[in-house]
């Protein structure tokens, strides 16, 4: 199943599908730009740099994102068993809004 994001685009439904594609991305253009330096294409190492920088800025935008959503799921579940009503609007607002932010983190590959 896919969601519909606020651009019209589709994602899968589980965001930490999206998000390990992602983090698999800029670790596979690291490693590219890791065995051109080896193989001496000093001119790399700029490039290295970056995958590096967004490597990292992506695994924690995503554990940070995941325990957002983990707390998210746990007050809903509260709200449930005390007769709240779910908003799904607004959680589909807040999905679109967050998965916006990951794309953003993804760095454009």
């Amino acid at each position: 199943m896919a969601v519909t994001t606020p651009g019209g685009g589709t994602v899968p439904e589980d965001v930490l599908v999206v998000t390990e594609a992602l983090y698999r991305d800029a670790a596979v253009e690291l490693y590219r730009v890791i065995e051109a330096v080896r193989s001496g294409a000093f001119g790399e190492v700029k490039a290295a740099q970056a995958a590096i920088r967004d490597l990292r800025a992506t695994a924690l935008h995503v554990l940070d994102e995941r325990s957002k959503v983990d707390k998210l799921r746990k007050q809903i579940a509260g709200q449930v068993g005390a007769g709240g009503a779910l908003d799904f609007d607004g959680a589909r607002a807040e999905i679109g809004r967050r998965l916006a932010c990951l794309r953003d983190a993804g760095g454009g590959g």
